[in-house]
């Protein structure tokens, strides 16, 4: 009896050992890590901040401070003229983001495994839809469509419907792929075809997800307007490219303010869409 009862206490600090050891290897494990992720950061301070900054013209913390205030002043002057594409601006968000659920729909369809029409073709191209909308900057689309159809508002709303798919479509698609399938397969039970599957089984699952997901990206897509005028694509960053040209510095304030306008506007009717669709 004894015999066994040290042999078992031995067993114990030896398991007790063990785990000591592979407590004592995770720890120097995890500092490992972060010495690495600590030399990469420092590394990328020093070449993307301390070597790549031009001290020398940032010149003086005063410098800095006076370059700064020349931005304090508001151009109430211009506020008025600022009506217009303001209003601009916020319908190129609505239309873009209309337009973008337009296009959303087939890739919705195509993307999502359980319903797309034919898997080995329409599911990725849809994907890959989704994927070239998401990987290119709404700036970048602009600059192609004001190279394309030329200066004004229809550029940014093709930007902003074409970025918008690749956020619509993915979040819609998914949803879709996690919808529960016995309403589906009662209803091809009783005869059903493909749009009555589409219309009684799978939309009253999705409608409010998808729905709440548009919302949002509307939302997105106010902020995305203001900036998009500063490539040609009209609305408020238009003018405040122009601001910017004519170093009317109190005017930059101006536009930024209403930016910063029409984005709380944006964000009050999001929260009362999101709060009514959810």
């Amino acid at each position: 009896m004894l015999s066994t009862l040290d042999t078992d206490l031995r067993r114990t600090a030896l398991s007790a050992d063990e785990v000591l050891a592979i407590r004592r290897r995770r720890r120097w494990s995890m500092l490992a890590v972060v010495a690495a992720l600590t030399v990469m950061v420092v590394w990328s301070i020093d070449v993307t901040v301390i070597e790549d900054t031009d001290w020398e013209r940032m010149g003086s913390v005063a410098s800095v401070l006076e370059s700064a205030g020349r931005f304090m002043g508001v151009d109430w002057a211009l506020f008025p003229d600022l009506v217009k594409p303001a209003i601009e601006t916020f319908m190129i968000a609505c239309l873009g983001t209309l337009l973008g659920v337009i296009i959303c729909i087939p890739a919705a369809w195509f993307g999502a495994m359980n319903i797309t029409p034919f898997k080995p073709l329409t599911y990725p191209l849809a994907r890959l839809m989704m994927t070239l909308s998401r990987s290119i900057h709404e700036i970048v689309w602009a600059l192609f469509f004001v190279a394309v159809v030329g200066l004004g508002a229809m550029a940014g709303i093709f930007a902003l419907a074409v970025r918008s798919v690749g956020f619509i479509a993915k979040m819609s698609a998914e949803a879709i792929e996690d919808i529960n399938p016995g309403p589906v397969e009662a209803i091809r039970a009783v005869g059903g075809n493909g749009f009555q599957v589409l219309r009684y089984a799978i939309l009253p699952q999705v409608l409010p997800q998808i729905l709440g997901v548009i919302v949002f990206e509307w939302e997105i897509n106010i902020r995305r307007s203001a900036i998009l005028g500063l490539v040609g694509a009209g609305g408020l960053g238009l003018v405040f490219f122009r601001q910017m040209n004519t170093f009317n510095f109190p005017g930059v304030t101006t536009v930024i303010i209403a930016i910063l306008g029409i984005i709380l506007v944006g964000e009050v009717v999001s929260y009362f869409a999101r709060k009514a669709v959810i």
